[in-house]
């Protein structure tokens, strides 16, 4: 897939911003604050019917404006041209389209436009608690399989009624809350066969793109732990009851699933230097990509890099370049205050790329090739 160009109305501190884009590379030069950012969360937003960095969509519109809008004009991999639209005004529910036809379910749009994005944020993913890592998981099974997504909606649903009776002052009606154990046994056995698949298959690629960006200097592992490992879960979540009335939520479940994130045989989180935990995010998401990449509908996703290169020595830096610039990677939109990383990628594309200037907002694109001094 591939975003031809797109156009933005009140989005964050984008007032009016309409850009065509180059199908291979667009770089994206500015200082901090000044919208780069911004402008890759609206790209994001166009996959994900939401924001990647603020969940509450009425604070994503532009803080005297009443309304944002959207649009994304996109080519599929058969040429053929794909239109979504996002408007959103205040108090009121968002309106999601793909070429002019609204969406009752905003979860059917979801994987229509595969994109990974490698930002600052997923520093999380290591430091935050295990529903970080389960988003992750989310995110990368729920744009290819529907069966998957559905059934976490599901088990979410199930797991939220449960919790409500769980904190009520009366004891809970014994049958209906064996119902919504029920639903979170067999939604949930299903979401954690698919996680398991689905990290069985991830998790050599992604160890085999942490190598090649460290070219060898370290081991990584990545491993998975679930409820659902311990025996029938619709038991375990029944033998929990007495224990989660007392705690007011439930303890057992495929909500508490995590995964183990190792440098050669410890926590990353204690062990990595900020360069290795750098490396291990940006390892997961290219893994992501290749996975996106391979399966469902076969399209290439979209990949956004929000300033990616902080931290990083030049060796990691260059392996990194060599692998985006090749052909395995379709359209790549890439945010950096330092031109110089980006001149190094500029040499290694080969075939069309654009360089857009973001200041306080406003976004247009240069004329000038990257190579030149400023």
């Amino acid at each position: 897939m591939i975003l031809k160009r797109i156009s933005i109305l009140n989005y964050k501190n984008l007032e009016q911003v309409e850009l065509n884009f180059s199908g291979k590379m667009n770089c994206f030069i500015g200082q901090n604050g000044m919208g780069k950012t911004n402008l890759l969360d609206a790209i994001y937003y166009l996959s994900f019917c939401k924001s990647a960095t603020n969940p509450i969509d009425s604070q994503n519109i532009k803080h005297d404006q009443n309304f944002f809008v959207l649009q994304g004009n996109y080519e599929n991999e058969q040429g053929d041209a794909e239109e979504v639209y996002c408007g959103l005004k205040r108090r009121q529910k968002k309106q999601f389209k793909r070429n002019k036809k609204e969406y009752g379910r905003l979860s059917d749009h979801i994987g229509f436009i595969p994109l990974v994005m490698v930002s600052p944020a997923d520093s999380d993913l290591i430091s935050g608690g295990s529903e970080e890592r389960r988003r992750f998981m989310d995110v990368v099974i729920s744009q290819y399989d529907k069966e998957y997504l559905n059934a976490l909606i599901r088990y979410n649903k199930a797991l939220t009624q449960r919790n409500t009776l769980l904190k009520a002052e009366e004891e809970p009606d014994e049958e209906l809350i064996g119902v919504w154990e029920e639903m979170m046994a067999v939604s949930g056995e299903l979401v954690f066969r698919k996680r398991s698949e689905f990290l069985q298959e991830f998790i050599p690629v992604f160890q085999s793109f942490y190598e090649e960006i460290s070219q060898g200097r370290e081991l990584v592992d990545l491993s998975y732990e679930s409820h659902a490992q311990q025996g029938n879960l619709f038991q375990l979540i029944k033998d929990s009851r007495s224990r989660d009335r007392i705690m007011g939520y439930s303890l057992k479940g495929i909500h508490k699933d995590d995964l183990v994130m190792k440098l050669a045989e410890y926590p990353i989180k204690r062990e990595g230097s900020q360069g290795q935990n750098k490396t291990y995010l940006i390892a997961l998401k290219l893994a992501q990509f290749d996975f996106l990449r391979r399966t469902g509908s076969h399209t290439t996703p979209l990949l956004l890099l929000d300033d990616i290169f902080d931290k990083l020595d030049a060796s990691r830096v260059e392996q990194i370049v060599k692998l985006v610039s090749g052909d395995k990677f379709g359209q790549i939109f890439i945010t950096d205050t330092n031109r110089d990383y980006l001149d190094k990628i500029m040499r290694k594309i080969e075939g069309e790329y654009k360089v857009f200037s973001v200041e306080q907002g406003t976004v247009y694109e240069r004329k000038d090739s990257i190579n030149e001094e400023e």
